[in-house]
């Protein structure tokens, strides 16, 4: 019989041999905490440190605390001064930082826009790009010069939130932007008839291109479309709901029809992509920096009267427009485009003159010698023009200051300058816009 061998080192074993810890007690993720704190005295570090910091903070200096009610720039009574001397620099390092009151938390301050003003170097476009600039944004100017003039911004070359971009709208632009102010387009007569279709390519194929970069970049679009989609209104005063009454084949139809394809381009944006547009009809606007032979009849009766020429008046003069200074152009502008509401709004001053009291005030103003003489009126001229500006006052919360007799000597001052060369400073300098 063979011998069976039993190796009993190697039997199964019977009992269980794996660990189970003991249960952890429920109130040691309290405990382990404040040991931690407790252990070499962290907790008191702890305090001392905020401590030392309340105290630092409490010991600054406040941001001006008790001039906040009195912060905001009144840009009426610096026009003068700052309009009238545009070479001298604007720029002033930490403007843009200023709050509207109280304390400012550490470590932070307004963070400025960036944004985009087409036209900028245009009249109103430079007065906008000031005003904007003075808040503390980042302004990039989009302009072919065709009516704007280097001059007008020159005095921000050198801030480092200031670009100049020499471009026409008609051709597409890729920027990173928070707003967009498209002003790009010749208004006035003189300039807008001169090529009706290239007129025209700006009002649609730039707003079309504009409004395709707000689209991309997810930028509030701001269009300043213009009274002349009324027309030659049958409706007095014009108010936003009324359609107008245009002709479409006119020799004035390259700008008139032109906005009003704008503003339908802006409004299907706005309704088809989600783009946020804001419009605005400016009226009839003057003040420093117009162009002096632009054909308006504002710069026609000021140039003619300080080169001792005859004040040109269309028809029998009795015509009506309503006038107003560019600051408040400017101030409707940029309340325009922080509000909430898309428009459009009609822009512009109630008062409403004929062009005979015009001519007289510019008389007054100017020379009362001042000669005039009387030609055939001019194609589709519209015979009367006067803005209700209700919506803009409920709404906005705006209404032009400056009345016609108070603007008027500034921008014969800054004309006076450009056409003569007198940069002295007389009476007419120091007229207060501040009513």
């Amino acid at each position: 019989m063979g011998s069976e061998l039993t190796y009993r080192g190697h039997e199964a074993q019977t009992t269980s041999d794996s660990y189970s810890p003991k249960p952890l007690k429920p109130w040691l993720s309290v405990i382990r905490p404040l040991r931690y704190l407790l252990r070499e005295q962290r907790l008191l570090f702890v305090l001392v440190g905020i401590l030392i910091g309340a105290a630092f903070i409490a010991v600054l200096p406040s941001s001006s605390t008790t001039t906040a009610p009195n912060r905001q720039i009144n840009f009426h009574e610096s026009f003068s001064t700052e309009i009238l001397n545009p070479r001298q620099p604007a720029y002033r390092p930490g403007f843009g930082s200023l709050n509207s009151g109280g304390k400012i938390p550490l470590g932070l301050k307004r963070k400025g826009l960036r944004i985009v003003v087409t036209g900028g170097a245009g009249f109103v476009g430079s007065h906008l790009v000031d005003r904007l600039i003075a808040r503390g944004d980042s302004v990039i100017v989009v302009d072919n010069f065709f009516t704007g003039n280097k001059d007008n911004v020159m005095h921000h070359f050198g801030n480092p939130r200031f670009e100049l971009i020499r471009h026409d709208v008609v051709e597409p632009l890729l920027l990173e932007v928070d707003q967009i102010y498209h002003l790009a387009c010749p208004a006035s007569p003189v300039h807008y008839k001169y090529n009706p279709v290239k007129t025209i390519k700006t009002n649609v194929v730039g707003t079309l291109n504009m409004l395709g970069l707000a689209k991309r970049v997810g930028a509030r679009f701001l269009l300043t479309s213009t009274s002349e989609v009324y027309g030659d209104p049958l409706q007095h005063p014009q108010v936003e709901t009324y359609w107008g009454n245009v002709n479409p084949i006119g020799v004035r139809s390259c700008y008139d029809e032109g906005k009003r394809t704008a503003e339908t381009l802006a409004m299907d944006y706005h309704r088809g992509a989600g783009v946020e547009v804001r419009i605005a009809r400016i009226f009839n606007t003057y003040g420093p920096r117009m162009c002096i032979d632009d054909g308006r009849v504002v710069s026609n009766f000021v140039a003619q009267a300080l080169r001792k020429e005859p004040m040109t008046v269309y028809g029998d003069g009795k015509q009506t427009r309503s006038f107003q200074f560019v600051s408040d152009l400017v101030e409707g502008l940029m309340r325009l485009m922080e509000g909430e509401h898309v428009g459009p709004f009609n822009l512009g001053n109630p008062g409403e003159f004929t062009m005979l009291e015009l001519a007289k005030v510019v008389q007054e103003t100017i020379d009362p010698n001042a000669k005039i003489e009387f030609r055939p009126n001019t194609e589709d001229d519209p015979h009367k023009r006067k803005p209700d500006i209700t919506k803009a006052k409920d709404l906005l919360g705006w209404e032009p200051k400056v009345p016609l007799r108070k603007g008027l000597p500034m921008m014969v001052t800054d004309f006076r300058q450009r056409i003569f060369g007198d940069h002295k400073v007389n009476g007419a300098t120091s007229v207060s816009t501040s009513a």
